[in-house]
């Protein structure tokens, strides 16, 4: 008897090892999913139980766990699908663009707003962000292929309803595209929220123009709702485990040295023209029509030198690096209010001059993807310590590769600073639709006679200013020239003209 009962607590125990180790999953969801607290504490009293009765609630366990995981499998395969993440319409007449960099692989669990990949068109680099939370299952491109607007770049595994699909299955609109996910208008203000989101929001009865967005540029993310809930009905949520991800912004990759090693081995290597380089040759192509009027000139800067000296101090105090620039460009805005037509627009027919408000400055910038010119907007309504901060965004931008659309556009002037590289004179090309541009060399400590005929030392700039000579003669070009180097000379003067 004592043998058989030893058997019999043998069994049960293997019995029991067996369910724990198969049905340990399925124990767990099904706690989680179905069973009551009282139903908890009943199988925590299992072990408690006279064998044969261990063994009759152990079947009939099995058996529940056996009809529960064939549910839940048909579960899971019933609501989950595999839908295709399209790349956006991202404007600007763009049809295609290069892939980059991958930031996920297949395999990898991805969020909303999560980074996937970034492309590189002829004119921004742009990064593409999920808009479901799934598992990536296929990528549809390698680094440095050609992606077509409109057609699938991931597959993305996920807990799909019948909206999800639908929307899914629709291309966005330029209109979307530039904020990569889909919008919702209320009350004539742009509120950012994914269709996740504002169905999550729609089943709570809650407003969107109600809650305050943390996510990039005001996005509503799902954290904002479901905080936006406790506080109306005094819950205390816990912390979700799959909250939004934020990606930080990748380190810009060196350029490939490939093609440059093969010269050197003394092979020809021929490449596609891409990205910002394709821009440029249509930029210069369009350039080259319009018919370039010159100017140069000498600015003396000793005074300009000596009052950056005096706040710089002040600026890092503002967690800003002051440099010369801010001054350029200010003073470039105050002569465009008294000289409108530098700041103008010319249409293709040569018929009509469009007088542009905003003062949209561009700065060339040489980056590690090429010669990019990012534009500080309204320039006009700026302090000289704001165009600073603007200035100072772009260039990191610029230097990690990361500018994008809306700031390598819209631009109305342009300033080019070849001295900060080392060159003294250059002759600027008008970048289309504008009609001026400034080259700005290096400042160098030359000798000058001063008023008493003394030889001092000068801190000197040469500028150099091109124009398009169709709507805008060499006399107007000198006096906003002239304007514009007595404000820099006389750096002081400025402050009666800022508003």
């Amino acid at each position: 008897m004592l043998m058989l009962a030893q058997n019999s607590e043998c069994t049960s125990t293997l019995t029991v090892a067996r369910l724990a180790q198969h049905g340990g999953k399925l124990i767990h969801q099904y706690r989680r999913r179905c069973l009551s607290v009282q139903e908890e504490r009943s199988l925590a009293t299992l072990r408690l139980l006279p064998t044969p009765t261990l063994d009759r609630k152990l079947q009939v366990c099995s058996r529940s766990f056996q009809m529960l995981g064939r549910t839940l499998h048909g579960s899971a395969a019933c609501h989950r699908a595999v839908v295709q993440f399209k790349l956006s319409d991202i404007g600007e007449g763009i049809t295609e663009v290069t892939v980059k960099e991958w930031y996920v692989k297949e395999g990898d669990r991805v969020s909303q707003f999560d980074s996937i990949c970034e492309v590189q068109s002829d004119k921004a680099s742009v990064t593409i962000t999920s808009r479901y939370d799934g598992v990536v299952t296929k990528l549809y491109y390698d680094t440095d292929d050609i992606a077509l607007v409109g057609k699938p770049l991931v597959d993305i595994e996920t807990e799909s309803t019948s909206d999800v699909i639908q929307e899914e299955d629709v291309v966005e609109t330029p209109a979307m595209a530039r904020e990569e996910h889909t919008h919702q208008e209320i009350k004539g203000l742009k509120t950012q929220a994914t269709p996740a989101v504002r169905r999550l929001a729609m089943e709570n009865n809650i407003k969107l123009s109600e809650v305050v967005g943390s996510g990039k540029d005001g996005r509503i993310l799902k954290e904002d709702i479901l905080n936006f809930l406790a506080k109306q009905t005094g819950a205390i949520l816990p912390p979700s485990p799959f909250g939004e991800i934020r990606t930080p912004s990748p380190a810009p990759k060196p350029p490939p040295l490939a093609a440059s090693l093969r010269v050197l081995a003394g092979k020809d290597v021929t490449e596609p023209l891409k990205g910002f380089q394709k821009a440029m040759v249509k930029s210069m192509m369009a350039a080259l029509s319009i018919p370039h009027l010159g100017l140069c000139e000498q600015v003396e800067l000793s005074r300009l030198v000596a009052l950056r000296a005096e706040l710089r101090t002040e600026a890092r105090g503002h967690g800003l690096k002051l440099s010369y620039m801010p001054f350029f460009i200010k003073a470039a805005s105050l002569c465009l209010t008294r000289f409108p037509i530098l700041n103008a627009s010319l249409d293709e027919s040569c018929q009509n001059i469009t007088y542009k408000a905003s003062h949209n400055i561009g700065v060339a910038m040489d980056t590690s993807l090429g010669l990019l010119v990012p534009t500080v907007k309204n320039v006009q309504l700026l302090s000289i310590l704001e165009v600073a901060q603007e200035l100072n965004r772009l260039q990191e931008l610029g230097a990690a590769g990361q500018l994008g659309t809306a700031d390598l556009s819209g631009g109305t002037f342009s300033l080019s600073n070849i001295g900060s590289i080392g060159g003294t004179y250059a002759k600027p090309v008008i970048l289309p639709p504008e009609v001026a541009i400034g080259a700005l060399g290096k400042i160098q400590v030359l000798p000058r006679f001063d008023v008493s005929g003394h030889v001092t030392r000068a801190h000197i700039m040469n500028v150099s200013w091109s124009a398009d000579h169709r709507i805008i003669d060499g006399a107007t070009m000198c006096r906003f020239s002239n304007m514009w180097r007595d404000f820099l000379q006389n750096p002081a003067s400025m402050l009666l003209h800022l508003k």
